[in-house]
């Protein structure tokens, strides 16, 4: 079969489409023919070796698929690697039906993404209605995702973050109150200007940096951040316990492989996120339809910020 295999670890150019033998399944596990995979920043530090679970040489990357087993069922599922590949085997108990009327774009999007901004809401900062909440990366697959599940959690203000105007515009369009530039100097006091001068109870950030650090000033006393990426490569500054003890803030980080160890919340969160995106409440964005040729590319749009939205690969292409 054909699949992107790396020798090396890198950036986007160590990304190679080759032949390599068709994975067998063992017990408990599904040959699943893979429709498309879904492409994360995950994957981007998986490649480089930088991400919180060293990987192993050589490596097939791709973190979640959606396809169709030998008898027909249509399923997604999350993998720790061999995704971008035309077969895939999957974990029975982490393969997740998809009901008609989902797309495989959509599909694909509720598996990491989808219930990665679940788990931060409803479980790690548990957002409270008329609670005020940032996303940052507003626009970006989690983030979109974020801001529509905030407001049907009946979030009070809601403040997005996003790098370009049209961004910006689209976080406003699925919900936000008001979007903001990140790049803004005195980021803490922009939120809090945002906010309408108030002080902002929840945050969601996978930035890092300066983002991170401005973030948690602007946070309200019990407010809580949340930490679940570093898009940036940039370490935040280190935080005192006795600073969080002075304003009654917390911080929180959030890795998804950790949920992984209760399958029934995984199926309640997907079952739930595919009944909205059905009922046409949830829509997520599409962010591109990449060959399996074109992976560099995915990646390389990905790590510049230039994607909106959920990006995938298509291994028949």
């Amino acid at each position: 079969m054909r699949a992107v295999q790396i020798t090396e670890f890198g950036g986007p150019e160590v990304l190679t489409v080759t032949e390599v033998p068709d994975p067998v399944p063992g017990e408990n596990e599904l040959l699943i023919t893979v429709d498309r995979a879904g492409v994360n920043y995950a994957d981007t530090h998986q490649v480089e070796d930088s991400y919180l679970s060293s990987a192993q040489l050589p490596m097939i990357p791709g973190g979640e698929v959606v396809g169709t087993t030998a008898d027909g069922r249509r399923v997604a599922a999350m993998i720790g690697s061999g995704g971008y590949a035309e077969k895939a085997v999957v974990n029975k108990f982490m393969a997740f039906d998809v009901p008609g009327g989902v797309d495989d774009v959509s599909a694909v999007a509720l598996l990491v993404q989808g219930m990665t901004a679940w788990y931060l809401l409803r479980k790690t900062t548990h957002l409270q209605a008329g609670e005020s909440i940032v996303v940052h990366a507003g626009a970006g697959g989690v983030g979109s995702l974020a801001i529509q599940l905030a407001k049907s959690m009946g979030a009070g203000r809601i403040i997005a973050t996003a790098s370009t105007q049209d961004k910006r515009d689209l976080a406003v369009s699925l919900g936000a109150d008001v979007a903001i530039d990140p790049a803004t100097p005195e980021l803490d006091k922009a939120i809090i200007e945002a906010n309408e001068g108030k002080r902002v109870d929840v945050v969601l950030e996978m930035t890092g940096g300066r983002v991170t650090d401005e973030s948690l000033k602007s946070l309200a006393a019990f407010g809580r951040l949340a930490f679940y990426g570093m898009a940036s490569r940039e370490e935040p500054k280190p935080v005192a316990p006795a600073a969080l003890m002075s304003h009654s803030t917390s911080i929180s980080g959030f890795w998804l492989a950790h949920a992984f160890r209760d399958p029934a919340v995984l199926h309640q969160a997907f079952a739930e996120l595919a009944a909205e995106v059905k009922d046409g409440k949830l829509k997520v964005i599409s962010g591109g339809d990449y060959a399996l040729t074109d992976v560099r590319a995915a990646h390389e749009d990905l790590r510049a910020r230039r994607t909106t939205g959920k990006l995938v690969v298509n291994p028949s292409k």
